[in-house]
């Protein structure tokens, strides 16, 4: 498994996921912000009580983006780990990864509740798009590490 096909994979996919959710809670009226710092309550249990729109809160965002991107990364090993094993179709791997973004929607019921209630206000079927949005980024770019390298070969004339 090629360690920097994973960061690369996760970390690209996470800010695809990341900016569909900012844009649409923006545009909900819940702010910019607010998967952010919902996500950063997960560890600032005082921002479990924020009330939207939510205001750009310096260390709620910086520990939403670590949260987010750290847990997309460990996804992203188990997703290689399971899905991108030998050479599949870049179809396939899309396809495998919009699913598996859907299962991990699943933690919106099972663990958010349990952890981090206050994510629960994001819109949930925007959340599940977002996580197949994730997924399929991921599948594309776990594709593109996969497939052998192209080597095209040149003549060159001799004096």
């Amino acid at each position: 498994m090629d360690i920097r096909r994973v960061l690369v994979g996760g970390i690209v996919a996470s800010f695809v996921m990341g900016i569909i959710e900012m844009i649409s809670e923006a545009v909900a009226g819940s702010g910019f912000w607010a998967p952010m710092v919902y996500m950063g309550a997960t560890v600032l249990r005082g921002l479990q009580a924020v009330q939207a729109p939510v205001a750009f809160t310096f260390w709620g965002v910086v520990l939403g983006l670590m949260g987010h991107m750290m847990n997309s990364i460990i996804l992203s090993f188990i997703f290689l780990a399971l899905f991108a094993r030998g050479s599949q179709a870049r179809g396939t791997l899309i396809t495998s990864g919009a699913a598996y973004g859907l299962a991990v929607f699943v933690m919106w019921y099972l663990v958010v509740p349990a952890i981090d209630p206050v994510l629960r206000q994001l819109n949930a079927p925007v959340f599940a798009v977002a996580h197949i949005m994730w997924g399929a980024a991921l599948g594309l770019l776990a594709s593109a590490g996969a497939e052998p390298a192209l080597q095209v070969k040149t003549k060159t004339a001799s004096a």
